[in-house]
This record gives C-alpha cells, sequence and structure tokens, in this order.
C-alpha cells in the first residue's frame, strides 16, 4: 500500500514566488524524483507519491515543517492511501486507490477549511486519526518560523542531541529544547508514532482477511 499527497501551497500569491517554490522543491526532491515521485503543477499544487503508506504522516509533517519556516507560507496536505494499479512516467499521470483518495480528500479539505486530512480504505481509521490531526494541525498550524525550523531538523536528524542540533542550526540547546517544547514536538512525534502503528497493525488485518 502507498499513499499519495496532493497539497496546496497557501498565501502563495501574497509571496515570493522564487522564495517558497525553492524550499517546497528541495523538500520535495528529498523525498523523491521529479516527475516520477512528485511534481508541482498549476502554480502552486503538488503531488508526492510515498512508497510505504506509514511514513505518510512522517513526510507530511516534514512538508509542513520546510514550509511553515517560511514567514505567512501554509500548506494544506491530503493524505491517500490504496493500491496503485497504473505507474506512469509522471506522477499525475499515474492511477489506483491512493490518487483517488488523495484528490476526495483534497477537495474535502478545502470545504471544511482544514490543512491535513487522511482518507484510507478502512473508515475506523480514518475516523480516529481525522481527529488526531485536527488536534495536530491546531498545534502546527500556529507554529513560528522558527518552531519550525527546529521541528524539520528534528525530523530529519532524530538521533541527534539537543547540543549536536542546536550546533547544525546555530542555536543553543536550551534554544533548541525550548523550540521544541513549544513546537509540541514530543506530541507530534508520539502521534506519527500511533499513526504508524495503526496504519501496520490495519494492513495486517487486510492481509489476514485476504485483502
Amino acid at each position: 500500500m502507498i499513499a499519495v499527497i496532493t497539497g496546496d501551497v497557501m498565501n502563495s500569491k501574497m509571496s515570493d514566488t522564487r522564495v517558497w517554490l525553492r524550499q517546497l522543491k528541495g523538500v520535495l526532491s528529498e523525498l523523491g524524483s521529479e516527475p516520477k515521485n512528485w511534481q508541482i503543477y498549476r502554480g502552486d499544487s503538488f503531488q508526492l507519491e510515498i512508497p510505504d503508506a506509514a511514513d505518510a504522516l512522517e513526510k507530511a509533517i516534514l512538508i509542513k515543517a520546510s514550509m511553515k519556516m517560511l514567514k505567512n507560507i501554509d500548506v494544506r496536505l491530503a493524505i491517500g492511501m490504496g493500491a496503485k494499479t497504473y505507474t506512469a512516467d509522471k506522477i499525475t499521470e499515474s492511477n489506483g486507490d491512493a490518487f483517488v483518495n488523495s484528490g476526495t480528500v483534497f477537495e474535502q479539505l478545502r470545504k471544511d477549511k482544514l490543512t491535513m486530512a487522511v482518507k484510507s480504505p478502512w473508515q475506523d481509521f480514518d475516523a480516529e486519526i481525522n481527529i488526531g490531526l485536527r488536534l495536530a494541525c491546531a498545534i502546527m498550524d500556529r507554529w513560528l518560523p522558527n518552531y519550525a525550523e527546529v521541528m524539520r531538523y528534528t525530523l530529519m536528524n532524530r538521533d541527534l542531541t539537543q547540543k549536536k542540533l542546536g550546533k547544525a542550526i546555530s542555536i543553543a540547546q536550551n534554544t533548541v529544547s525550548d523550540r521544541q517544547s513549544r513546537a509540541y514536538k514530543d506530541e507530534l512525534l508520539d502521534f506519527e508514532k500511533h499513526f504508524r502503528s495503526k496504519v501496520t497493525q490495519y494492513l495486517a488485518q487486510s492481509t489476514a482477511k485476504g485483502g
């Protein structure tokens, strides 16, 4: 099972396109190859394929943190999970349930004025995780750029101590600790771990039932 993230950049017209576009391309390039795994289209919209659906929330938080390092910029992210039935040279031409689910939940995000949601083959999973995502986004939507920066580097360097993380981004260890706390790092990473565990659990149940 794969995941597809469909997203767009919020407030893009009010910001310097060159700056946010460079940032967006940078983080997407860390997560795959263009155009097979990701593409930017219609100006400020984008799509990314995640080979392992269990990784989807971690990658979504990473994209969110990377973009919120820029003042007044945010992203809407729709996570679709499911099978991939057709692989094309360009992700926007590939197909399968993951792509359909991602597109469906993306349209719903706009209507509900939310910034992140998931749609999978499992209704119970979606109901539980989407409640958690509403709470998580209540935190992430309010990140200041320096909180987002610390979260991005934390996600990219899980094994680094606060001291080494601070050295990497040229701030003191106590500043790293303070910003991680204000960004609710522990709570968000616990939720990401829960998401990963639930995906694994539901996949095992589906395999046991034969589909």
